[in-house]
């Protein structure tokens, strides 16, 4: 439902004016910034719902600002999208890796960028780690730590089942390989980043039908698809 409050963070104006334009245009309300340190200031003031923030930004720049963002007990719960040129690869990375919630390559269809505002804002909050979660056909309930496809019992290790309800519980939300590390076993594990590509195969592979529901991100990390 359009309405929500959103801050688009961007130093050139015409692409400002492109991303005002195209959201203005399917009924959010748009407040802009040109600086890191304008889009600090608007954020804590106005705690939008929503952040459009590119990373190349002068002084402060859009990686900054998301960490700042995201370390604010104020502002922590504001969705951040980053825009960034394409193949920045390793800017998408960290700035995934410091909470932004999505991010859009430049040059970006208007289309894309509606599409990814509604998506974000639509997410739910992550599940409780006692909900049971059901996707499709598959099922999984964390409080007796069973998984359930289409009426089959899964049987797996503790760290696949972690792996696969962090990822289950927010659907259709980007992660690094260190960000699911992270999670599964906290900071400063001693494992690789690709130890989580060899887990995946195994998870999905003991899934079977349901194994396409963790989807791989190119160049970034993996996502529970939604559904």
């Amino acid at each position: 439902m359009a309405g929500e409050n959103i801050l688009v963070v961007e130093d050139e104006e015409d692409v400002l004016e492109l991303v005002r334009y195209n959201l203005a245009r399917n009924g959010y309300k748009v407040d802009t910034a040109m600086s890191g340190e304008e889009a600090l200031d608007k954020a804590a003031r106005t705690l939008p719902d929503l952040i459009v923030l590119d990373l190349m930004l002068p002084a402060v720049d859009g990686l900054e600002v998301c960490r700042i963002v995201k370390n604010d007990a104020r502002t922590q719960h504001i969705p951040v999208i980053m825009l960034t040129a394409r193949g920045e690869e390793a800017d998408i990375v960290a700035g995934l890796e410091i909470g932004a919630d999505d991010y859009i390559t430049k040059p970006f269809s208007p289309r894309v960028l509606i599409a990814r505002v509604r998506a974000v804002l639509r997410r739910p909050p992550a599940k409780t780690a006692t909900d049971v979660l059901t996707a499709g056909i598959l099922e999984i309930d964390p409080g007796r730590h069973r998984v359930v496809v289409q009426g089959r019992r899964v049987e797996l290790s503790s760290t696949e089942f972690k792996l696969l309800h962090f990822l289950a519980s927010r659907p259709g939300w980007v992660f690094t390989r260190y960000q699911i590390v992270d999670a599964i076993h906290g900071a400063d594990y001693p494992v690789t980043d690709r130890s989580i590509d060899v887990q995946v195969v195994g998870l999905r592979k003991k899934l079977a039908s349901a194994g396409n529901y963790i989807e791989t991100v190119r160049g970034v990390g993996y996502r529970f698809k939604e559904l």
